[in-house]
């Protein structure tokens, strides 16, 4: 199942070719080129027809959260039903559909009822209009403070040109809780801000390595609570379905396999495929975009007041990149992820 290594030395590069950096790489390179999406079948392409038709119905409506909750505080039976938004028809995009069909292996009954879930959980979360600058709950300032380590960082391309979430817990600076969880989700979504023409998954790489720079937190821990790890999983795995492309994991010390050992049931078995335990970074990320410990180029240093406010610019520049795009080509259900993002003028994937 799992199998501990030691602790590896960070891997060391000629300083002369390193490439100073304190912020975000906005672009993919054009030395990385996204592989060619897989064609649909006749079967699959039918069906890909009739979830894009059920979130076309103009009297839709979905509930506002995952979990209601009744008058006397426990789990309630039904919740407040509205209509989809503007924001959250950007969400719906050709794209999204054939990732919830690809996780719930082309059920369709299975999928419609996976995305209308996820549309509540991303309203009760607050991340289901786009950014915080068009009404999302879930703001920067309120997971400020997670970041001032720089524990999770998005910076460059893996060799497919999924965009990569560094996840440092040995940078961890705060005590367990929910805005940890709510930090990891807003950072996840800035990494798919960051998704380039034709890519729709991204990549980890994550770090167990100590950091002596980092004090340590009474109450703070770089391995979660089983119950922590489990409401991240269910997070990811429900409500953020084929977008891990592939997850590597280094420096894990016994803690952490204990760990990892203890949530390997909840796992999903497609996810467990695309982790990859203790092989060197270079292997899957071009070293021009790479931090120097991993063999890579980037001399990176973290600096909270450059980063995070660099961060946040790309970020909602490309949003509103996406949703200008999106309303340039109709507002509708079912428009192409690869057109919204592109600069191209015409549509290349026009809506059923």
């Amino acid at each position: 199942m799992f199998r501990r290594k030691k602790e590896k030395k960070e891997e060391t590069v000629d300083k002369s070719r390193l490439i100073p950096t304190e912020t975000p790489i906005a672009e993919l390179p054009a030395s990385i080129q996204p592989p060619p999406g897989p064609k649909l079948s006749s079967e699959q392409q039918a069906k890909y027809v009739e979830v894009l038709r059920h979130f076309q119905e103009p009297d839709l409506k979905v509930p506002t959260q995952e979990k209601p909750k009744n008058s006397s505080g426990d789990d309630g039976d039904e919740a407040s039903m509205t209509a989809i938004s503007v924001n959250e028809r950007a969400w719906l995009t050709r794209e999204c559909f054939l990732r919830y069909l690809r996780a719930t292996k082309w059920d369709v009954t299975d999928c419609i009822a996976r995305i209308t879930l996820s549309l509540a959980w991303r309203r009760q979360f607050g991340i289901d209009q786009f950014g915080e600058e068009n009404g999302d709950a879930l703001k920067a300032s309120m997971v400020a403070e997670e970041e001032e380590t720089g524990k999770q960082l998005v910076l460059g391309f893996e060799n497919d040109a999924r965009p990569i979430l560094y996840l440092k817990p040995g940078r961890q600076n705060t005590k367990t809780s929910h805005r940890q969880v709510q930090h990891l989700v807003f950072m996840l979504e800035r990494v798919i801000d960051f998704m380039p023409v034709g890519q729709d998954s991204l990549a980890l790489l994550i770090d167990f390595k100590d950091h002596p720079d980092v004090p340590k937190v009474t109450g703070g821990s770089k391995i979660p609570p089983i119950g922590v790890g489990k409401e991240v999983l269910h997070i990811l795995q429900t409500h953020y379905p084929e977008r891990l492309g592939k997850a590597l994991l280094t420096n894990i010390p016994w803690l952490a396999w204990t760990f990892l050992k203890m949530i390997h049931p909840f796992i999903d078995p497609l996810t467990r495929e695309k982790l990859v335990f203790d092989e060197p970074f270079i292997k899957y990320v071009p070293e021009d975009q790479l931090e120097m410990p991993y063999g890579g180029l980037l001399d990176f240093t973290y600096k909270h007041n450059i980063y995070w406010p660099k961060l946040l610019e790309i970020a909602s520049s490309k949003r509103s990149h996406y949703l200008s795009r999106f309303e340039k080509f109709g507002g509708k259900v079912g428009l192409s992820e690869y057109d919204l993002r592109g600069d191209h003028p015409d549509l290349q994937y026009p809506v059923e």
